[in-house]
């Protein structure tokens, strides 16, 4: 069979760079054509397009000096719940992770109860049950609440997601740190999970992402995040569509540039320098 010669470099780097191109010319085709539609839509309602009224939702102005808007005051109050929740869904699915990984017949079981209890109930019901129910016993303010409610469903997801990690570390790992010594809580922090943590990178990005619109949902207990800031807006001006794509438009690029970050780590991960 004749072997087929190699590409250049030069012609590698060209078909990269028209794949690309073409990825953002049908992303730009595709966003055309749902602006087009959306368009056409309120067109057929008679709606009046106000967009020179959206930039006092995004920046305001006090003798002259420029102070963030409701919009970019609730994209604050959202970074700080999603970064709360985050780290709290990470030890909560780490700890269940855990808990389904020991040998602790009680600890298992535990751990499967809570995530069947989670993962088959709604967002919704949970904070409303936790706002209503367990914060006035436990004295939470509506953002811990949030926060506590966040961290217990995303926790449920991350907890699968490391478990998996952990499993597919090759078990001659767990033999090697044996034979220098190494106990199980010593062989998870300095062997398995530096290497699982490689391998969920991608997958807990994802799951960042979710829990950015998830955040959305606090609203409903009175959270002024990005959401419950658009809704009071919208109530003010009737502003529906230009607010409410200002809104979907806030959460694209911050989803987008965190998915982009997560992206280069994990590059700097694969091949560090």
């Amino acid at each position: 069979m004749p072997e087929h010669p190699a590409r250049p470099a030069h012609a590698l780097f060209s078909h990269l760079r028209l794949a690309v191109l073409n990825d953002w010319l049908l992303f730009l085709l595709l966003s055309g054509g749902l602006v087009w539609l959306g368009l056409r839509g309120a067109e057929g309602l008679g709606y009046n397009w106000q967009w020179y009224q959206v930039p006092r939702a995004l920046m305001t102005s006090h003798d002259g000096a420029l102070s963030p808007g409701p919009l970019l005051q609730g994209l604050f109050v959202t970074l700080k719940l999603t970064a709360w929740s985050f780290a709290g869904a990470f030890a909560v699915g780490l700890t269940t992770a855990l808990l389904r990984l020991s040998g602790s017949w009680s600890g298992r079981v535990l751990a499967r109860c809570y995530l069947e209890l989670v993962r088959n109930t709604p967002l919704l019901i949970q904070l409303f049950f936790l706002y209503f129910v367990l914060s006035p016993v436990l004295n939470m303010d509506a953002f811990a609440t949030a926060v506590l409610g966040l961290s217990l469903f995303e926790g449920a997801y991350v907890s699968e997601i490391l478990r998996a990690g952990v499993r597919s570390v090759d078990p001659g790992q767990w033999d090697a740190a044996r034979s220098l010594g190494m106990g199980r809580a010593r062989t998870y922090v300095s062997v398995i999970l530096p290497q699982a943590m490689r391998r969920v990178l991608p997958p807990l990005a994802g799951q960042g992402v979710s829990l950015i619109k998830d955040s959305s949902l606090a609203s409903v207990i009175a959270i002024s995040e990005l959401t419950l800031r658009g809704q009071n807006i919208v109530s003010e001006t009737f502003l529906s569509f230009e607010i409410w794509f200002t809104v979907a438009a806030i959460y694209w690029i911050v989803t987008t540039a965190l998915s982009g970050a997560a992206d280069a780590l994990e590059r700097r991960l694969a091949y560090p320098a």
